[in-house]
């Protein structure tokens, strides 16, 4: 069997050295691709579950997606603490076979005529609850399997695995829906969850944990908010990204809506639309490790961050008809360009600057701080939404990204990243990390 996928890849044309030729490194990328493409599934047919068959309003909307990321809030940081102490790939394992349970009771309380917003609300911050712990634990376990050196180019593969489920996925989606309904098309996903995890139980790795004798709990979590506040790269990092996830879900509680009852959108012609999203992100994880090496790691999250306002303002100012259809499109497309490049960029700089003791910390700590501003964002995308209109809500997304990359981009901590930093450099002066980046 490994010659028979070894042949392949030379016929695909890989390089000798590539990432996906380590056969650990390419069963974590099956894994992604196949619970990406679950993902697809739910991103639809759980707010189309609420828009079209519940009939929610966009403060309803924007409720939604509060509870998606209010455990983030209220969990990361004791996530952290308690990942520096397990093993993580058995929490990323366990992780998406309970998103796979908590999937699949919305077509059970369908099935059973129970399903109401408050139900979809609750499964919203299962979901999210899980996310905080697992998610941070999988971030994790890719710098178990990855150099260092290589996270860029890791995390820009694992982009890709995304964009590929993203370009069929949505597609999929929407005649799944179509035919089954939004609630039963959510069995899919639970099913693909439940494969990702099947296949990552073949992943073995070698994790060391601390004595439990030298750990304390609150001790740990002070440590771990410590550190990154001692950080001026992963503070600036954190307000900038956090910024932008505020105008992400802004926007997010509304392109459903906008796309349903404004353009007039059928689910599947959404499903269909939503497309975009994977040529955007395909695009952008071919050829985004060659952007942030030519512009640099920070400058790269700029761009990315100025390239979805763009599309949020754009859908804003489009008009009814074709071109709000196009424009539409053209949205999702920058989006998924502009989330690649500043993801890729971010994923690899938090992870190059930290020791791996503080992985886990750090990564629940960062989720932490760039999602306090999510929930906020999907409150006020609802309110704007509901009370001013649609495209006020999409144009306030807009108008303050651009800002925050105006902002950004004057920052010289962040402007100034022109190469990955070292570990050892930024341990001794971060300053000094950034400086010798500048002179490569």
């Amino acid at each position: 069997m490994r010659i028979m996928i070894n042949y392949f890849l030379k016929l695909c044309g890989l390089p000798h050295n590539d990432l996906l030729r380590d056969r650990i490194y390419r069963r974590l990328w099956t894994s992604i691709l196949i619970s990406s493409f679950g993902a697809q599934i739910t991103i639809l047919a759980l707010p189309l579950t609420a828009a079209v068959m519940l009939n929610a309003t966009a403060s309803q909307m924007g409720i939604l997606t509060f509870m998606e990321t209010l455990p983030f809030v209220l969990l990361s940081l004791p996530a952290g603490v308690w990942l520096d102490r397990v093993r993580k790939l058995p929490v990323y394992i366990a992780g998406e076979t309970m998103i796979a349970l908590a999937v699949i009771s919305v077509p059970i309380a369908w099935y059973f005529d129970v399903i109401n917003m408050t139900w979809l609300y609750v499964v919203g911050f299962m979901i999210g609850a899980i996310n905080t712990t697992a998610g941070s634990a999988a971030q994790i376990v890719l710098t178990q399997i990855v150099p260092r050196e290589r996270l860029v180019e890791a995390h820009a593969k694992n982009a890709l695995a995304t964009s590929g489920a993203e370009v069929s996925g949505p597609a999929a989606a929407g005649v799944l829906i179509k035919l089954l309904s939004a609630p039963l098309a959510l069995m899919a996903d639970a099913i693909l969850l439940l494969t990702s995890a099947l296949i990552l139980r073949g992943i073995h790795i070698t994790e060391h944990r601390p004595e439990k004798a030298d750990s304390h709990f609150w001790r740990d979590l002070k440590e771990g908010v410590r550190f990154v506040m001692n950080k001026p790269l992963l503070v600036g990092l954190a307000c900038t990204v956090g910024m932008w996830q505020l105008c992400y879900n802004a926007a997010l509680v509304v392109q459903i809506l906008f796309a349903t009852r404004l353009l007039g959108l059928s689910e599947q012609a959404v499903g269909l639309s939503y497309m975009a999203i994977g040529v955007g992100s395909v695009a952008a994880s071919i050829y985004g490790h060659r952007i942030s090496r030519w512009l640099g790691p920070g400058p790269c999250m700029v761009a990315g961050i100025a390239v979805c306002g763009l599309g949020w303002g754009g859908l804003a100012l489009a008009p009814a008809g074709w071109i709000g259809i196009a424009a539409f499109g053209a949205m999702l497309m920058a989006f998924a360009v502009g989330g690649v490049l500043i993801f890729i960029n971010f994923l690899a700089l938090r992870q190059a600057v930290t020791p791996e003791p503080m992985l886990g910390r750090m990564t629940s700590t960062m989720r932490w701080l760039i999602l306090i501003p999510a929930g906020p964002g999907a409150l006020i995308g609802g309110w704007l939404g509901e009370h001013l209109g649609l495209r006020v809500a999409l144009g306030f997304a807009g108008f303050v990204a651009l800002g925050v990359a105006l902002i950004a981009w004057r920052h010289p901590l962040i402007r100034g990243i022109k190469h990955l930093p070292t570990l050892t450099a930024h341990a001794d002066n971060p300053e000094l990390a950034t400086a010798e980046g500048k002179s490569k």
